[in-house]
């Protein structure tokens, strides 16, 4: 097998992953009517399970980054798929709010373990030819594990109770690790750096990585949109508009997932075929689409009608397809190799932070202002993100 082919096949394997660590994130929103009936639970309550997974996922995210950085991307991922499985088999047993809770925590650190290492692993083995296609359908696999887990996860809920949803992904967790550990063997030791310093001389170097915390504070905005729509937005068109719960979650996830791999295609080829002729080329790629994906979440927030809200959540998912193909290609531009893992996790810390305060407000707000504005407001942040974007200057003595 060539190089070639290998760094594809490698985008497929890290798909079927990342498809997994999705399908188990959404399927809990698409349940929520269900949750709150079985343990009488207020909306501050259902909004902590979506909380406390962000946080704990943000938290460790620099940490478990930084172990991709310094002893492996594969076998991050590897643990991440264990403890995934595991966590997810259990979340189907539960017997109360606080067990309920206690699975999310620990779904967050499985999942805090995977994607920095996954993008990383790919950055190593594409170059700026591919690098953006490449991360671009590997995320396609997020959007289709959300897509099947709001759907799905709503239809097994009203049909087979909302545990039928977790306990078998959690055997066909284990089943595919070892699927995955036979592809990926001679990736055995990809990631593992001969010179890597202490987690905080890996934050000293990627501060000093001109641009660094600009593209922090971007993927923090695109976070708190992100969170409010993955948390809120199944519930908000079940009271808005009279959904049933089957059709709030097909509503809520398969306009905006489709349209968000049309959107990384348009992103990875193009920002692929701009980034190789303009240094600054794949950035404003990723900007275009956050320009595009703003005023369409303000609009979702602001549609009566269901043809508005439909046009309004596919051109959302297109822009924010764009602007997903290139978070770790762009962060190649600024951040050397052997940090990319710890960078990406940088970003997950402060995304979900701020997502996390974001998914409980709204549900504490619901009440007082409503969901829609809420995503009226996470638009207009949107905007500042695009611009800020745009004035980050990429190192070419880094992008390799």
């Amino acid at each position: 097998m060539s190089r070639q082919q290998y760094a594809w096949l490698l985008v497929g394997l890290l798909w079927v992953v990342a498809f997994l660590n999705y399908v188990d994130r959404q399927v809990i929103f698409s349940l929520f009517p269900l949750l709150e009936k079985e343990f009488h639970l207020t909306g501050g309550q259902l909004g902590l399970l979506s909380t406390v997974f962000v946080w704990v996922y943000g938290l460790v995210g620099p940490f478990t980054g930084y172990l991709g950085d310094r002893v492996g991307r594969v076998r991050m991922i590897v643990a991440s798929l264990l403890i995934w499985s595991l966590v997810t088999w259990a979340t189907g047993h539960v017997r109360s709010y606080g067990e309920l809770v206690a699975t999310r925590v620990l779904m967050g650190l499985s999942e805090a373990c995977y994607l920095p290492a996954a993008l990383a692993l790919i950055a190593d083995h594409h170059g700026g030819k591919t690098r953006s296609l490449a991360t671009g359908l590997h995320q396609s696999g997020l959007y289709a594990g959300i897509v099947v887990g709001g759907v799905v996860g709503g239809w097994m809920g009203e049909h087979y109770g909302w545990r039928s949803a977790f306990i078998p992904l959690g055997f066909l967790g284990i089943v595919y690790t070892a699927i995955f550990v036979w592809g990926l063997r001679r990736a055995s030791n990809s990631g593992k750096r001969a010179v890597q310093p202490n987690f905080a001389g890996s934050l000293r170097e990627l501060s000093a990585a001109p641009g660094f915390w600009r593209l922090t504070a971007v993927f923090g905005a695109v976070g708190l949109a992100n969170w409010l729509a993955y948390t809120w937005l199944p519930l908000y068109l079940y009271e808005r508009f009279r959904m049933s719960l089957t059709s709030a979650g097909f509503s809520a996830t398969f306009y905006i997932q489709p349209a968000s791999f049309a959107g990384i295609l348009i992103g990875g080829v193009s920002a692929d075929y701009w980034g190789t002729r303009y240094p600054k080329g794949r950035i404003w790629v990723q900007a275009a689409g956050l320009a595009a994906a703003a005023p369409f979440l303000f609009l979702i927030g602001a549609a009566s009608a269901q043809m508005l809200l439909i046009i309004a959540l596919v051109t959302f998912g297109i822009g924010r397809g764009i602007y997903d193909s290139n978070t770790m290609p762009v962060l190649c531009q600024v951040a050397p190799a052997e940090y990319r893992a710890t960078g990406y996790g940088i970003f997950n810390f402060f995304s979900c932070v701020v997502g996390g305060v974001a998914a409980g407000a709204a549900g504490f707000l619901k009440s007082v202002i409503g969901l829609g504005v809420a995503f009226q407001v996470a638009a207009v942040i949107l905007v500042g993100a695009c611009v800020a974007l745009l004035t980050v200057r990429p190192n070419p003595e880094v992008d390799a």
